[in-house]
């Protein structure tokens, strides 16, 4: 293995994150175990994937069923589901198959929720190919698709066998595609590790050949997967998973209302920190320090710190009331204490949150008259 391999602690249900480079011959060691207990394995894809990586597609799984979809946000829907299930059923995959889901955070919560449900569970591992996948949604259990009223609203947590994350794989990796993922580990840093976050500060501009992208990958997954063992289904009211939403119920309000595909998730997420770290301010009395140094950090990786375009503010209210993380109609919204260290806060007043939408600059300063309605 050139790499590390962390390990997501669920007792039975355990499983390891292997990072690093070249991890051609680990996974084909695996689909070889897979293939010895005589469980088959079937693989879907993203389209983009399939193009740029068809050689190393073909070196690692060879002849096994592939199934191509569509890339983008609009692929993680009933419709894609749908198309999951047809194939698992053609190929005869039986209660002992598995599920390979090969690209980014929809190929991976779109096949993770397709292994939930096909036949009341199969088994599925994770290779994501963008550093947003790597970092975050590989990592824990949620899987799920959109409906048009927001983001992951149906869904089941159902873990991994195992995520391999090869590096390799990002080198083709839009210039835009690997920012957005650099706010999920902004996000980390921001939440949970002071050290991360002050390594992102002083450090050169990361990029797929970095000397010290193995290590930031290898501290984001890390502190997700010491969060996700402790508190795998969000449970814990004052803390744990609920904390790594940072940013998020902001950042889902955004791609809901935008249309799915305007924003890449990490740049929703980028304006969705910057609010939360607003809102935290308010919340705490504190100064503005860790807005100003966050907007820095966001825009050494050109990520948006306000709207492209002007958004109905009470449209952007009512998405946010719409998410999944709202509990007997309440907000919850992750605040920020200090880098490194987060809160959840429940009581949360209506203007406060209209205010944020209001002062976000510099689009949404100028509106239609009458564009702010009471939710």
């Amino acid at each position: 293995m050139n790499g590390t391999n962390l390990l997501v602690d669920l007792g039975k249900r355990s499983y390891e994150i292997s990072i690093g480079r070249n991890l051609e011959a680990t996974i084909s060691k695996q689909l070889s175990i897979l293939k010895d207990a005589n469980k088959k394995s079937v693989i879907i894809v993203d389209q983009k994937v399939h193009e740029i990586q068809h050689s190393w597609l073909k070196k690692v799984f060879g002849n096994l069923p592939i199934l191509v979809l569509r890339s983008g946000e609009s692929t993680k829907g009933f419709a894609s589901l749908e198309l999951v299930q047809e194939f698992l059923i053609s190929h005869h995959v039986d209660r002992g198959g598995v599920l390979w889901a090969v690209g980014g955070g929809v190929i991976g919560d779109l096949g993770g929720f397709a292994a939930a449900t096909y036949l009341r569970g199969i088994e599925f591992y994770q290779v994501p190919t963008t550093l947003l996948a790597m970092v975050d949604s590989s990592v824990g259990g949620k899987t799920g698709i959109n409906l048009k009223s927001g983001k992951n609203l149906v869904g089941a947590f159902h873990q991994p066998k195992g995520v391999f994350a090869d590096m390799n794989l990002l080198k083709t990796l839009p210039v835009r595609e690997f920012s957005a993922g650099m706010a999920e580990v902004i996000k980390v840093a921001l939440l949970g590790d002071k050290e991360l976050w002050n390594v992102l500060l002083t450090e050169d501009k990361m990029n797929p050949e970095h000397s010290e992208l193995a290590s930031v990958i290898e501290r984001a997954c890390a502190l997700k997967a010491e969060i996700v063992s402790r508190d795998e289904k969000e449970h814990e009211r004052s803390g744990g998973r609920a904390l790594l939403n940072l940013g998020h119920t902001f950042g889902h309000a955004i791609e809901n209302v935008a249309g799915y595909g305007e924003y890449l998730h990490g740049e929703a997420i980028s304006i969705g920190m910057v609010l939360a770290a607003r809102f935290s301010a308010i919340h705490s009395g504190n100064s503005y320090s860790v807005e100003k140094k966050l907007i820095d950090l966001l825009s050494k990786y050109q990520l948006p710190t306000t709207l492209r375009t002007y958004l109905p503010i009470n449209e952007l209210v009512e998405a946010m009331y719409r998410d999944k993380k709202v509990s007997s109609g309440r907000l919850r919204l992750v605040g920020i204490v200090e880098p490194g260290t987060a809160e959840i806060v429940e009581e949360i007043s209506e203007e406060i949150i209209l205010n944020l939408w209001q002062d976000l600059e510099p689009v949404n300063k100028i509106m239609p008259e009458g564009s702010i309605q009471k939710f």
